[in-house]
């Protein structure tokens, strides 16, 4: 059902992507603490082979990675918040029909409806790189 949102739904979903904006900030700073605590120098200074050296390289590549996508959600919470400020939240960004409050609701950060996104991830499925 494409419909409008109406103010109390934008100011319901304004302050969902507002606590999952501080909820990342949390998780974020907790993470990086973390790291504080067992930085890779004191790891890698563990290990005793190359094997061991492998493994120190991967969990700091995969405690980046989390902090990666965490920093790509915020981005992505901070986008919808403009659209809000800017009265564009709800609307497709490519063809400007409403997107379904049901898309909205499992995922406060869309752009697209579900057929543009769709579309968008056949275009683009493979990060923008050439296929033959």
């Amino acid at each position: 059902m494409t419909v409008q949102l109406t103010d109390h739904q934008i100011n319901l979903f304004k302050a969902k992507l507002n606590d999952r904006f501080m909820a990342l900030r949390r998780e974020i700073s907790a993470e990086l603490l973390n790291s504080d605590e067992e930085n890779y120098a004191d790891l890698a200074g563990r290990v005793h082979d190359t094997g061991e050296v492998a493994l120190a390289d991967l969990l700091m590549d995969i405690k980046l990675a989390s902090i990666d996508r965490h920093v790509q959600e915020i981005r992505d919470i901070d986008a919808a918040l403009m659209r809000i400020a800017t009265s564009s939240y709800g609307q497709c960004c490519h063809c400007q029909v409403p997107i379904d409050i049901e898309r909205l609701a499992a995922y406060p950060t869309a752009r697209r409806c579900i057929i543009c996104q769709e579309a968008h991830d056949r275009t683009f499925a493979h990060g923008g790189q050439p296929t033959l």
